[in-house]
């Protein structure tokens, strides 16, 4: 049973391996950005906005590193527009619209308690 290994061996428990997905700030955001569909950079980085370029490439390339986010070249390849589309890969879609789906709906039924005391 699951939890009666992570309860034994909490540093081995499948919490932390999923726990590491999310745990760079802008990880999840760029996950959720890149749930509407493919994305080129410039539109991604528009739609995170506050995350520097900088910043997206690296999460870009540790969401690539754990196989959630895959580059492809994009569909229509004018020349005016060439460049890669990032997009979520069978594995990102089922933790993007899965688990980290309903920790966003956790965190908004509980924003109020989560902002803490007035």
């Amino acid at each position: 049973m699951l939890e009666e290994s992570c309860e034994s061996f909490v540093s081995d428990c499948h919490v932390r391996a999923a726990a590491e997905l999310i745990r760079h700030t802008w990880d999840p955001v760029v996950l959720s950005a890149l749930r509407l569909g493919p994305t080129r950079r410039n539109e991604l980085l528009a739609r995170v906005a506050g995350a520097s370029d900088k910043v997206l490439t690296e999460a870009l390339r540790r969401l690539q590193d754990h196989g959630l986010v895959v580059k492809a070249r994009g569909a229509e390849q004018a020349s005016s527009h060439p460049g890669a589309v990032y997009q979520l890969s069978p594995l990102g879609e089922s933790f993007a619209n899965g688990p980290l789906a309903h920790l966003a709906r956790w965190a908004a039924d509980h924003q109020t308690e989560l902002a803490g005391p007035a």
